[in-house]
């Protein structure tokens, strides 16, 4: 028996319709294939069946993080799964790291960040949008990790409260001009990332990772192609998901001589 509250994933059985549902007593999802009653998914539970008041079937799936990421409320253009997955590794994402990431916007990273760094991490998210940061808030609240993450609506001009932070992830239109507070921030021997969308903004950001101390530089494009699952006639799906952005990492090492190079 699910508790109210509990999100779940409905995925129809004969068609690609699903969905992604917080539980209610009295609540109803109606979709083009019938109603379905919240009170059955309740009954049925993780696994099992349940079927719309028309007769159509939806299998009751616990969600993963890759789909409540894809499917969270958003005002602004979010990491992707495909992305997200690489970032934490890239940036050594574990149980009791802490993160600061800057450009909170609808807090998909935020999410990830806090899922992975659990209660023993924490996640320190930078916007300068109060609305992105409410929003992000109600998103990490919905997947239970609100209380891992210190929100703060502030410009990254004003700077970083953090020191010796295991990982910095900057999702800017000009994250070149924010390396000094990522060096403040960050820990030396630790990785930062960020997320830009064109080659202009690569080149100059290339430069200043290589004028503020920054190495072992990786600039990269992630693409994903599902493949049809009909096993008699396996091939590629007509769409998939392209480019979403170009991921920069880089490692901050001491400066040498006093800081001449």
């Amino acid at each position: 028996m699910l508790e109210e509250g509990t999100l779940v994933f409905l995925r129809s059985a004969n068609r690609k319709d699903s969905f992604l549902v917080s539980l209610e007593s009295e609540g109803k999802l109606e979709t083009r294939l019938g109603i379905v009653f919240h009170k059955e998914v309740m009954k049925a539970g993780f696994g099992g069946r349940v079927c719309s008041h028309n007769g159509n079937v939806f299998y009751i799936m616990k969600p993963t993080l890759g789909e409540y990421l894809r499917r969270i409320k958003r005002k602004t253009q979010i990491v992707f799964p495909k992305e997200a997955g690489f970032i934490l590794l890239q940036l050594d994402i574990g149980p009791g790291a802490r993160v600061v990431e800057c450009g909170t916007g609808s807090g998909s990273l935020t999410t990830a960040f806090a899922h992975f760094v659990g209660d023993e991490g924490r996640v320190y998210s930078y916007d300068a949008r109060e609305e992105f940061v409410e929003l992000a808030r109600r998103n990490c609240r919905k997947w239970g990790v609100e209380h891992r993450v210190e929100f703060n609506v502030r410009h990254l001009s004003q700077g970083f409260e953090e020191t010796d932070v295991d990982a910095v992830f900057l999702d800017l239109p000009d994250p070149w001009n924010y390396l000094l507070q990522v060096r403040s921030a960050l820990a030396l021997g630790r990785r930062m990332g960020a997320l830009l969308p064109t080659f202009n903004q690569i080149e100059k950001f290339l430069r200043a990772l290589e004028e503020n101390y920054f190495v072992d530089i990786e600039v990269l494009e992630i693409f994903l192609r599902k493949l049809r699952i009909d096993p008699d006639r396996i091939r590629p799906e007509d769409r998939m998901i392209g480019h979403t952005g170009y991921l920069i990492f880089a490692t901050s090492i001491a400066p040498l001589n006093g800081g001449v190079r």
